[in-house]
């Protein structure tokens, strides 16, 4: 699969893991990056979820459209699928995410670690 950037903020660190390791530490550098390989190892979006890796699942409210990967216990790397729609035919068509950043969305807050 391919990975595109919502923002540039985004492709800024996702391009450049040295520099992602040199501003947010090695150990989240080295589980993001997995996570990106893995996706990009899929031929297309419904077959990584059907893998469980990350244990992806859809997102709601104001990110709605989004799924949300296991970086770590708190942490999440939010996709978007590059498709119609999230229907199953769809996603089996899907080649490419969006990526939209690395959040911490749980309990009260949504702090983006990553824009």
């Amino acid at each position: 699969m391919k990975l595109k950037y919502e923002k540039p903020s985004a492709e800024k660190y996702f391009s450049n893991f040295a520099l992602m390791n040199k501003e947010k530490g090695k150990d989240l550098n080295r589980a993001i990056k997995k996570r990106c390989d893995q996706l990009k190892a899929a031929p297309n979006f419904s077959i990584y979820l059907s893998t469980g890796l990350g244990k992806p699942h859809p997102l709601y409210g104001n990110l709605k459209g989004c799924y949300g990967i296991s970086i770590t216990g708190n942490i999440r790397l939010i996709v978007r699928p590059d498709a119609e729609s999230l229907d199953p035919t769809s996603l089996t068509k899907c080649d490419s995410v969006i990526i939209e950043g690395v959040m911490d969305y749980h309990g009260q807050k949504q702090e983006w670690l990553i824009p």
